[in-house]
């Protein structure tokens, strides 16, 4: 089992989603950053958001 993923918040608090520059909620159980604006979900990979279009998965 993995550990869920930790986001600093201060770190959190500057992301936003490069599709919409709105700010992006960590989701930790399914380890991802989500944009509920663009309706998009950033995979945490080994502690990083891979924060690219061709990454995310559509959420809705």
């Amino acid at each position: 089992m993995t550990a869920a993923p930790t986001i600093e918040p201060a770190l959190l608090a500057i992301l936003v989603c490069p599709a919409t520059r709105t700010p992006l909620r960590l989701d930790a159980e399914a380890c991802e950053l989500v944009s509920d604006a663009a309706g998009l979900a950033y995979p945490i990979r080994d502690g990083v958001p891979v924060l690219l279009a061709e990454a995310a998965r559509r959420v809705r």
